[in-house]
């Protein structure tokens, strides 16, 4: 609504995934804007068409993540390198961060292997569903791990198996409230009433960095 012009000095970068020449001719898009923006066009290539980068970027984001949880840094496996290599990662740089950031905290041992890195759904990281081989032995192993575990929870109430989750999820986590919401899928507000109700019920409850053990919290 001003009569006069007002100088600013700014940049604007903006990003998309989206054909924007597409969506323009389809309607979806304003052709006006696009030519604004438009000026200098960098066309950043999907991180499975550079997989050079991924093992680069897996050991930074380990780095990252290692000290923002407070626990040692683990080496990658060469297997688990050669999955990452061989995924597609449609979620780019960010899925690739991501997967890193669970592989922190669910890693044991001395290294990290394929049986930490896991996808959004919970399922492993395996190679060969993108055509790589794969250690069938290691594939075997986890599926008898699978197996055994969802036998052990036969006959649980639903209410039981999320309270063993919640709180052995929070253990590993040492305890660490935000990053257990993460891994859940939850809000942390949900998670602390979740806590609280456990507490109340006699349920003693990991506190913050305190560390892992078998005995982290007593069976109600």
């Amino acid at each position: 609504g001003g009569t006069k012009p007002v100088p600013v000095n700014i940049r604007i970068i903006a990003t998309s995934n989206r054909d924007l020449a597409r969506s323009v001719s389809e309607g979806t898009f304003r052709e006006d804007l696009l030519y604004r923006l438009n000026v200098v066009n960098l066309r950043l290539p999907a991180l499975r068409e550079r997989p050079g980068d991924i093992s680069v970027l897996a050991d930074h984001f380990v780095k990252k993540y290692a000290a923002a949880n407070g626990v040692p840094v683990r080496t990658i496996s060469i297997d688990a390198r050669r999955a990452l290599v061989s995924h597609r990662w449609n979620g780019n740089v960010r899925e690739l961060e991501n997967a890193m950031h669970r592989a922190v905290l669910l890693a044991v041992g001395p290294e990290i292997d394929v049986e930490a890195i896991r996808l959004p759904d919970g399922q492993p990281l395996s190679a060969g569903s993108h055509g790589a081989a794969v250690d069938a032995g290691v594939a075997g192993r986890a599926a008898h791990v699978a197996d055994a575990v969802t036998r052990a929870h036969v006959g649980q109430t639903v209410a039981q198996m999320e309270k063993t989750l919640i709180l052995d999820t929070l253990s590993h986590c040492l305890g660490n409230r935000t990053h257990a919401a993460n891994i859940l899928g939850i809000s942390i507000r949900t998670l602390r009433n979740k806590l609280n109700e456990y507490a109340d019920e006699g349920t003693q409850i990991i506190a913050p960095q305190s560390g892992v053990a078998a005995s982290g919290y007593a069976a109600a």
